[in-house]
């Protein structure tokens, strides 16, 4: 990967990442950073994840994409750090093909020392796919990763295209639960029970689950009395660019 690597489209990044900000329930600091890719296009215009991840990982340009991503990535984790943005972490998308390579642990290393960017300020968001892996190398170069001080966040976990067994086969840090989640909360005793058993399976795993798709702060609560600590979705707010995020008074201790 090359500091240089860089694509426009009409001016504006072909690869353009936005953030939203991950809240710890209790006190309402920003806890971590998640990180959206946008693809500016020619032709489409502005393709959204679900809209673009599916194609380049069969057509095989998912490692170029990610690599793209990835220095965007170290670019605005060195910037939010100059602005005294206080987080654990910012994630970035990583596609399983490139966990396929045992060159990733050194390459990633490499670019983030380059760019100042202590590894653990990183976490790689992974899809389910990551379950229907297997290139025997997979486990392995993530494992090695983590070893770096790199984090991993499971996304849209709970989910009817997540399997949740497999969770058990790797090693991850967080989990990001799917907003089918959230929303299954306040049904009645039995979903809500639901909900409860899978942020423990979580946690008997060693991860830390995070909410997505909370809109309300009863929803932010109800999840931390079953032992979900961290949310985000609307209530917390939506991705923004780079530029618009700034430290808040709120955030501050």
């Amino acid at each position: 990967m090359s500091e240089t690597q860089q694509t426009t489209v009409g001016g504006l990044r072909a690869v353009e990442l936005y953030y939203r900000v991950v809240r710890e329930s209790s006190s309402g600091h920003m806890a971590f950073i998640e990180s959206q890719t946008r693809l500016n296009t020619p032709g489409l215009g502005t393709l959204m994840p679900e809209n673009f991840r599916d194609v380049a990982e069969i057509t095989n340009q998912c490692v170029n994409l990610f690599e793209l991503e990835y220095l965007q990535a170290l670019e605005a984790c060195k910037a939010f750090q100059e602005r005294e943005l206080i987080f654990d972490w910012l994630s970035v998308y990583m596609p399983p093909e490139y966990l396929r390579d045992i060159r990733a642990e050194r390459n990633a290393s490499e670019l983030a020392a380059r760019f100042g960017v202590h590894t653990n300020k990183i976490c790689f968001a992974v899809s389910a796919k990551l379950f229907a892996e297997t290139d025997p190398n997979v486990p392995q170069v993530l494992k090695n990763l983590r070893n770096r001080g790199f984090h991993f966040m499971l996304t849209g976990f709970g989910s009817d295209a997540c399997p949740m067994m497999k969770l058990s086969d790797f090693e991850i840090d967080y989990v990001m639960l799917s907003p089918e989640v959230t929303n299954f909360l306040g049904r009645g005793e039995k979903s809500d029970s639901a909900v409860k058993s899978i942020i423990d399976f979580v946690t008997e795993l060693d991860a830390t689950p995070i909410a997505d798709g909370v809109v309300n702060s009863r929803q932010a609560e109800q999840l931390f009395r079953l032992g979900c600590l961290y949310c985000t979705g609307s209530l917390v707010g939506k991705f923004m660019s780079e530029k618009y995020m700034k430290r808040k008074t709120s955030d501050e201790t």
